[in-house]
C-alpha cells in the first residue's frame, strides 16, 4: 500500500463518541452534489464504517477531480483494490481519459468491419441506409463526444454492479451537473444500443455477400454481445431505482444557494424516479455532541456568543437549515459539524461516521 506524500494531520486522541461498526444502508450508496460540498468525505466515511464490521465494501470515484485518495491518505489506483489489510475495505478512482482510451464498451467494437460507415471525427461518414448512425464510431471509441467521461464511468459502474467481490459499493460522484449526466447515460446508451442492432439487421444481407468476397465475417468483434449490454443497461436501470438496492445521498452545506441547487437536485433525481432517503447538510457551525452525542477532548466548537463572524454565519445558517427542513421534509435528514480541523484520515473519518450513524 502506497502512502501519500502528505503531511501528517494531528490526531484527535480519547474519542468518547461511538464509532460506528457498519452501516445501515442498501447495497449501493450514492453522494452527489454541488462541488466542494463534502460528497467525498461522506462516501468514505461511510465506506469505512461499513468495511469496520466485515462487509466487504468497495468505495469508488467518478469524480475527475479525486480527493478520495488525500480523505483516505492512501494512493488508490484506477481499478478496485483492498486498500486495508485488518478490513475488507476497497477503493478505485475512475480516471476518465484511461477509460475512454478503452471506449464506451470496454474495448469492445460492436461495429465489426463497418466501423467506417459511421463516420469519425470530422464528421464524414457513410451515406446511405446508415446514414441517421453517423459519428457512432466516435461514441463507441471514447473521442471527444459530450460525456463520454461519464459515458466511461457508466461502464466500469456496470462492472461493479454484481461483481462477487463486493457487498456494497459506496460511489462519490463528479459535481450535480455531471452526475445528471452521468444518470442519464443508461438511455443513452440503450437508445445507441437499439440503433446498432437496426443498423446490424439492416445490413445483414451485405455481411453474408462480404463472407464470400473476403472469407471472413466482417460481423464478427463483439456485435453479438450487443444483447448482452443492452440486459446490463436495463438492469443497472433497475437497480438505481429500487430502494432495497440503492440510496442517492444528498449532500449540501447549509447556505441559501446550495439548498437550491440540492432541490433542484432532488427533483431531477425524481424524475429519474432514484430513490433519496437521505439528505446531509455537512460544515454547520454547532457542538459535535448536539449531533453525534458525546465530545472528542479536542473537538473545538464556534464561539457563536463571543466571535461576530460566527454569530453571523451562525443566523445564515439557521435559516438554510429550517429552508432544508421544510423542502426534505420526509427525508432523513443528517448533520454532520464543521471541524476546525481538515477531515482527512481514519479517526476524522470516524467522526463523521458517528454523525451519519
Amino acid at each position: 500500500m502506497a502512502e501519500l506524500d502528505v503531511e501528517p494531520v494531528e490526531e484527535i486522541e480519547d474519542v468518547e463518541v461511538s464509532v460506528p461498526s457498519g452501516v445501515d444502508a442498501p447495497e449501493y450508496v450514492l453522494y452527489g452534489g454541488k462541488g466542494g460540498v463534502g460528497k467525498t468525505t461522506m462516501a468514505a466515511a461511510t465506506a469505512l464504517a461499513s468495511a469496520r464490521d466485515g462487509t466487504r465494501t468497495l468505495v469508488v470515484s467518478t469524480d475527475p477531480a479525486h480527493s478520495l485518495s488525500d480523505t483516505l491518505e492512501t494512493e488508490i489506483p484506477s481499478e478496485a483494490t483492498q486498500i486495508r489489510d485488518d478490513i475488507p475495505l476497497f477503493a478505485a478512482e475512475i480516471d476518465p481519459d484511461d477509460a475512454m482510451d478503452e471506449g464506451m464498451l470496454g474495448g469492445e467494437n460492436p461495429l465489426g468491419g463497418f466501423e467506417g460507415m459511421f463516420g469519425g471525427a470530422d464528421g464524414v461518414g457513410y451515406e446511405g441506409p446508415a446514414d441517421e448512425e453517423s459519428g457512432l464510431g466516435d461514441l463507441l471509441s471514447g473521442g471527444s463526444m459530450p460525456g463520454a467521461d461519464e459515458a466511461a464511468a457508466m461502464r466500469q459502474l456496470l462492472q461493479y454492479l454484481d461483481d462477487d467481490r463486493f457487498d456494497r459499493v459506496v460511489i462519490d460522484t463528479a459535481p450535480t451537473g455531471h452526475t445528471l449526466r452521468l444518470l442519464e447515460l443508461p438511455e443513452l446508451m440503450d437508445s445507441m444500443v437499439g440503433r446498432l442492432m437496426q443498423f446490424r439487421q439492416r445490413m445483414q444481407g451485405m455481411v453474408e455477400g462480404m463472407k464470400g468476397m473476403f472469407g471472413d465475417d466482417p460481423s464478427e468483434g463483439g456485435m453479438g454481445d450487443l444483447d448482452e449490454l443492452r440486459e446490463r443497461i436495463e438492469h443497472l436501470r433497475a437497480t438505481l431505482r429500487d430502494p432495497t438496492k440503492t440510496d442517492f445521498r444528498i449532500v449540501m452545506v447549509p447556505e441559501e444557494m446550495s439548498v437550491v441547487e440540492s432541490k433542484r437536485l432532488l427533483s431531477r433525481l425524481a424524475e429519474f424516479e432514484i430513490p433519496v432517503s437521505t439528505v446531509v447538510v455537512n460544515r454547520v457551525m454547532e457542538d459535535f455532541a448536539n449531533v453525534a452525542g458525546g465530545d472528542p477532548d479536542d473537538f473545538v466548537s464556534p464561539d457563536i456568543e463571543n466571535c461576530e463572524f460566527c454569530n453571523r454565519r451562525w443566523k445564515v445558517q439557521q435559516g438554510a437549515l429550517t429552508r432544508s427542513q421544510e423542502l426534505f421534509r420526509g427525508h432523513d435528514v443528517k448533520r454532520v459539524p464543521l471541524f476546525a480541523d481538515e477531515v482527512r484520515g481514519e479517526r476524522m473519518l470516524e467522526l463523521v461516521a458517528a454523525c451519519l450513524d
